[in-house]
């Protein structure tokens, strides 16, 4: 395995094409042991031929967003595949101008069966940078922020987090006294620990990609909102709300907000008989 660090990827800020994933939002996924055409299928994409780099898979992109209703939030997207070599074999790797979506949960759990699937993302406008591993049909490790990692081994990529030179302590907690990191930089160093796929621009833009419009997905549900911030100061708050708890305070409060306004007038005695003494 490689030892790639963040420092093996800071040709991405100097990147055209890096800049207009990041500013548009997409998606880098990384499949062990599928095809393209099998990833695409999986991700009940409609084949839209072939695209020649990334110039070809952006031109498709561009040209169905040109077609859709634009009346209608339409979170559809162009998404392109090749295969590339990787650890133990061929890798498929996708890539998707798309606001950073993703692929579904479900569908990357099916893919990674009996193998592994690794993403990257980022939202685009007021940035939200997404780490997923899946590993046999499972998420074993996703995060924002390298310190405040969940899935079902959120601290088995601690030692990898930490030699890619994410600032974190041994135990996985945020480490202050760590050197500044382009921490993009270091994710894309990470998937490569875990693939063997080294993603230059070269590969990218000269890859000949196989196309597939990926439908919108359904609204997943969700059961509760969580806040997780640390201020300024180095404060922290950690809280978690229940859908059953937000849906009785929001009703709650539009109660109080429908409810009829009473107003009272409270005049004390002593004024009461001088306006009668007096006649007013």
């Amino acid at each position: 395995m490689t030892l790639v660090t963040a420092h093996d990827y800071t040709w991405i800020r100097a990147s055209l094409l890096f800049r207009r994933m990041m500013e548009s939002g997409y998606t880098l996924t990384l499949i062990s042991g599928r095809t393209p055409r099998e990833v695409l299928r999986a991700m009940e994409a409609e084949p839209r031929g072939t695209g020649e780099g990334t110039a070809g898979l952006i031109e498709a992109d561009d040209t169905h967003r040109a077609e859709v209703d634009h009346d209608y939030w339409d979170e559809s997207y162009v998404a392109g595949a090749f295969s590339t070599p990787g650890v133990n074999g061929d890798w498929t790797l996708v890539l998707g101008f798309d606001g950073g979506l993703g692929i579904a949960a479900p569908c990357a759990e099916m893919l990674s069966k009996g193998g592994r699937v690794v993403a990257h993302s980022t939202n685009g406008g007021k940035p939200i940078h997404l780490f997923h591993w899946f590993e046999d049909g499972e998420l074993r490790t996703t995060f924002e922020v390298p310190s405040s990692r969940d899935g079902s081994t959120p601290d088995e990529l601690v030692p990898l987090l930490r030699e890619v030179r994410l600032p974190l302590t041994s135990e996985g907690e945020h480490d202050e006294s760590a050197p500044d990191v382009d921490r993009k930089a270091a994710v894309l160093a990470l998937a490569e620990r875990l693939t063997g796929v080294r993603v230059t621009e070269a590969l990218l833009q000269d890859a000949t990609y196989e196309l597939g419009l990926v439908p919108e997905q359904p609204a997943e549900e969700w059961t509760s909102v969580v806040v997780d911030i640390t201020d300024a100061h180095g404060e922290h708050l950690h809280k978690e709300w229940s859908y059953e708890e937000i849906v009785t305070a929001s009703d709650r409060v539009r109660a109080e907000a429908n409810a009829p306004v009473v107003i009272t007038y409270n005049d004390s005695p002593a004024r009461d008989r001088s306006e009668h003494e007096t006649g007013e």
